[in-house]
């Protein structure tokens, strides 16, 4: 095998220009095209593709052992700049090619298991399998460069905003934070365990009570939990603290980030101060508190208009406290047609509906699954008062507000995508003022939606004993297209609401001081008025990659069971390895 003695790369294989005299270049063969009296190899490193060729004037050994280069051997390459003949548009170098002088095979490669090409078919486990090689590939190289820019835009403008960067601890205190933890068995402390962390959420206020005023770290978190396509085991947020602050200071800063960060790395304008909704209003116009406003089709409420029809489904539901609300998909009714329809009620039902009426408008009368029920004037009210026309479909849920928003916010979803008409655009959201607790029907009590720090808006403060279903809290999402990106709130720093959370949560004195004692010590020593956020930087480079997938932009992602199907982890130890720990594993049968 060659080395590299007496030459040096001189730049890489996508950065070679026809003003260079001269280039020396390394990486992977990704082609080689063998005409017989000359031989063209196209040498592949992270910044691209360039052509390497050897015909009659090149020395006989350099040309021989061009001959002798095959898919995936490694190579560094030294000659004459020239351009090209024929050009290939496809490629940033497709002017130009490098006529050789010197190679070097560096390494031989044994022939991979699937062709390391942008398109491959290959199928996604094989290529997790053998991750090293897939990572060669240049949509994953663009992905894992274009996330490493999002983190360094990161870094620059956190810090350029009086941010510093400080690490928090990888191992630390087992506490409830909604996940199952991952936990780390001590040697030392047999019979303990240390907690990876599902956020620093204690840690970065803790920080604030230490006069950090604005912290940011780039941090790892993990959470034992199914996954899906946007969530991993283990992930990373850019999580940041700002103290003396209110939320919209957090907000504005947030929003100075996204600016600048559309704008460095997709050239792409993003107009601030980003839009606001309410939990409350977000729910009542899209069914979701993540919802995609880059289409219409709101929800619209037409209890008003029913209560006094004949249709039991609807008269029942507005008795019941319950509301009946529909969404109208323009020109939709040569698409969704009686059999499409019919598996959109399945897929109501699926989720929580008993059912879903529609009215259908294709000929000059619409089909309507209710007409039976209507007086004479009450369809035609209800569709003028819809704004639905001939073309369109109406689709109807009555039930519990906590049935018809959900269910017919993921209609909403579902039809979109089925009429095409969701537009490519970068539609940012905020949603604030949520809902402090929820009512949990299985044990008929008022139960926390976020963690115990949260602060409810002041004005909400004393409806907490009183009225929980009025109370909202300081705390805000930022949505994109549908995808929450972000999540964060305003904290409680007095030491009294504080105790009064734990104690609402159900919490002894003694269980407060066993999983928080170290934060509320700390409170009695003064905390400044603060507030904070997590981006999700894995979601947000899956977005702005424009992938269907988390394992897109992560260099080693698991899979669905939180198995890596490279190194085959996780994997079995040895019984020493256990006994050192004080731990014995227990088998299916036992």
């Amino acid at each position: 095998m060659d080395t590299m003695q007496g030459i040096k790369r001189t730049c890489y294989c996508g950065e070679v220009t026809l003003d260079m005299k001269e280039a020396a270049v390394c990486g992977w063969t990704a082609k080689v095209r063998d005409k017989g009296g000359i031989v063209f190899i196209d040498l592949r490193d992270r910044s691209g593709i360039v052509q390497l060729v050897f015909d009659d004037n090149t020395e006989r050994s350099v040309f021989e052992k061009a001959k002798t280069v095959r898919s995936e051997d490694v190579l560094v390459a030294k000659g004459v700049v020239r351009a090209r003949e024929s050009v290939n548009s496809d490629i940033k170098t497709g002017a130009l090619e490098i006529v050789v002088n010197d190679l070097r095979i560096l390494a031989k490669a044994q022939t991979p298991p699937f062709e390391i090409v942008s398109d491959s078919k290959t199928n996604e486990e094989l290529r997790l399998k053998y991750r090293y090689l897939d990572l060669r590939r240049e949509p994953l190289q663009k992905n894992l460069i274009m996330r490493h820019n999002i983190a360094r835009v990161a870094r620059e403008y956190f810090y350029e905003n009086g941010f510093l960067e400080i690490e928090t601890p990888m191992m630390m205190k087992s506490t409830p934070e909604g996940a199952r933890d991952y936990l780390v068995p001590s040697r030392i402390h047999n019979g303990k365990f240390y907690a990876l962390p599902q956020s620093p959420q204690m840690y970065k206020q803790l920080l604030m009570i230490s006069g950090f005023d604005k912290y940011i770290q780039l941090a790892r978190c993990f959470r034992d939990e199914d996954l899906r396509a946007d969530r991993q085991p283990e992930f990373t947020q850019i999580d940041l603290e700002m103290s003396f602050v209110d939320t919209d200071d957090i907000l504005e800063c947030l929003e100075g980030f996204v600016k600048r960060l559309y704008k460095e790395i997709l050239n792409v304008d993003i107009a601030i101060p980003l839009p606001r909704l309410t939990y409350d209003e977000a729910m009542s116009r899209y069914g979701s508190d993540k919802p995609d406003t880059r289409f219409g089709m709101e929800i619209q409420n037409i209890s008003d208009l029913v209560k006094d029809t004949d249709f039991a489904v609807f008269k029942s539901a507005i008795e019941n406290g319950g509301s009946v609300r529909a969404i109208v998909a323009k020109n939709a009714a040569s698409t969704l047609t009686r059999k499409e329809i019919d598996k959109l009620t399945e897929y109501s039902k699926g989720i929580g509906a008993k059912g879903l009426a529609y009215v259908r408008w294709v000929e000059d009368v619409s089909s309507c699954s209710f007409a039976k029920f209507m007086k004479e004037g009450e369809l035609e009210n209800i569709l003028k008062t819809l704004g639905a026309e001939k073309g369109d479909v109406v689709l109807i849920v009555a039930d519990k507000d906590k049935v018809t928003l959900p269910t017919l916010g993921a209609l909403r979803l579902k039809v979109a995508k089925q009429l095409d008409i969701i537009p490519e655009s970068w539609n940012f959201l905020w949603i604030t003022e949520f809902p402090f607790f929820e009512y949990d029907d299985e044990h008929g009590e008022w139960v926390a939606m976020h963690h115990p720090f949260t602060m409810p808006l002041d004005e909400h403060i004393k409806l907490l004993d009183t009225d929980k279903e009025k109370v909202r809290a300081k705390c805000y999402d930022l949505v994109l297209n549908g995808v929450e990106l972000l999540s964060g709130s305003m904290r409680i720093n007095d030491p009294a609401l504080q105790q009064h959370m734990f104690e609402m949560l159900g919490m002894t004195d003694e269980e407060i001081a066993a999983k928080f004692g170290f934060l509320v010590d700390a409170y009695k020593y003064a905390a400044p008025p603060h507030g904070g956020a997590g981006i999700g930087l894995d979601r947000l480079a899956m977005l702005m990659c424009g992938c269907d997938s988390l394992r897109d932009v992560i260099a080693f992602p698991k899979v669905q069971n939180a198995s890596e199907l490279m190194s085959d982890a996780p994997s079995t130890v040895s019984d020493e390895q256990l006994a050192e720990l004080g731990i014995k594993t227990v088998s299916d049968k036992e």
